[in-house]
């Protein structure tokens, strides 16, 4: 029944939110789908669920392993530090919300996985807001802005998992759709951007300071140290090879990352060779922590689409899109990637259905995949998000502190950048 289909998303939205881990909540309130939907509970764990975590486990672990493993490089040896700094200096800390975001977004596309990238970049935006005293709970928004908006879902040629999954369902490449990806990377990053400073402002007028956390005086104080960090440029270069062989000599995202992967730890050997092994081990533990999370999500979904509430439910989304394959492409990836709470699961099981459904209306393959990709980082950050819940508790925030700034930026906008593209590709605009 499709009633069971929603009272089950609403539960795990609700018990996520509450701080059950998904591991936990996801297989319960898939059981509770399978129980109203009629279908055996044993065969929907056992079979359904199992086959459809595993399946997502086994397609996409690679991607997960090396981007966590490039990224824990970058982070230990300081790499990402030093960019993340030189970026900060060359935009000026009198723009302080566009270098944060720069920074975050430069990391981000270069490779390094989002579930990675704020342990990088918290410590220096919040040395960069204590010298310039804006309230630490705008750095949540700023953060989320650079690593869970366009880097990851609308620039042409990222890297990232979320703009690699399409391919495979529409027989697209990661550049697919440069000038969408290039609208919807300016409308959110311009949008998410004017809205922080907005906010900042009203925080000044509002007489708010910088207050440290409880973590922030250790943090800064390893960010003081300079002696020994890489130079900016060296640590570009494995970032910008990664992009260049993905997009430029079209090798899979596999062999790009491990390319990078085994440059970063030849130019970064000096800062890297002290602390190789426990790099290697802690990289290898964030990938399966975070392809967990998705994967169980994942499980989740399976149960939904086999119980027969799930043909309801599509048959409500397709009468909503109006026979417009965009506008339902849309509709469906931030559907799930809502219900899941990840933007890499839910659009798997909403390509993994209806890929055949949307390729059938007609539409540009290359623009199914931008629309997707984009709707993809829209809903899916909703309180329970994994990387929502990562950020804040990295930046020793809360919910009550930063989400509405988050929704605002990651949500809201991309959300509404989505149904943009829309309209632009209806109208014609569809390259």
């Amino acid at each position: 029944m499709l009633w069971g289909i929603i009272v089950g998303l609403a539960l795990l939205m609700y018990l996520c939110y509450r701080g059950v881990s998904i591991l936990i909540a996801a297989p319960i309130m898939a059981l509770f789908v399978a129980l109203t939907g009629g279908i055996p509970l044993y065969d929907a764990y056992a079979t359904t669920f199992m086959q459809g975590a595993g399946g997502y486990f086994t397609s996409w672990f690679p991607t997960f392993f090396l981007g966590a493993l490039f990224g824990k490089i970058m982070d230990d040896t300081g790499a990402a530090a030093s960019v993340a700094r030189w970026i900060v200096k060359l935009i000026g800390k009198q723009y302080a919300i566009i270098a944060l975001v720069a920074a975050t977004a430069i990391l981000t596309y270069g490779g390094i996985s989002l579930f990675v990238v704020v342990f990088a970049v918290y410590p220096i935006g919040a040395a960069l807001f204590k010298e310039v005293d804006l309230p630490r709970r705008l750095l949540g928004g700023c953060i989320a802005l650079g690593a869970f908006t366009f880097t990851m879902t609308a620039v042409p040629g990222t890297p990232q998992i979320q703009n690699i999954i399409p391919t495979k369902y529409f027989g697209t490449t990661p550049t697919a759709a440069p000038v969408l990806g290039i609208i919807a990377t300016i409308l959110i990053a311009g949008g998410g951007i004017w809205y922080m400073t907005w906010q900042a402002n009203i925080a000044r007028k509002n007489g708010e300071h910088f207050v440290p956390g409880p973590r922030d005086a250790e943090m800064m104080k390893r960010l003081e140290k300079e002696e020994g960090l890489p130079s900016p440029y060296t640590a570009l270069i494995p970032m910008v090879l990664i992009i260049v062989l993905l997009n430029v000599v079209k090798l899979n995202i596999v062999i790009s990352l491990t390319i990078g992967i085994l440059l970063a730890a030849l130019l970064l050997l000096p800062q890297l060779k002290a602390t190789f092994l426990k790099t290697l081990n802690d990289g290898a533990n964030g990938s399966l922590i975070a392809i967990m999370n998705t994967a169980i999500a994942v499980g989740f979904g399976s149960v939904v689409k086999a119980v027969p509430g799930f043909q309801q439910l599509v048959n409500v989304m397709s009468s909503l899109s109006l026979g417009n394959g965009a506008l339902m492409d849309a509709i469906s990836v931030n559907v799930l990637a809502g219900a899941t709470g990840s933007a890499s699961g839910g659009m798997s099981i909403a390509l993994e259905a209806l890929s055949k459904q949307l390729l059938a209306t007609g539409v540009d393959p290359a623009v199914l995949h931008r629309i997707a990709s984009v709707s993809s980082g829209g809903l899916d950050t909703l309180p329970h998000n994994g990387a929502v819940l990562t950020l804040l508790a990295v930046a020793g925030l809360t919910h009550k502190d930063s989400y509405k700034d988050i929704a605002v930026v990651s949500l809201v906008i991309p959300v509404a950048t989505s149904f943009i593209l829309v309209l632009l590709s209806t109208l014609g605009i569809n390259f």
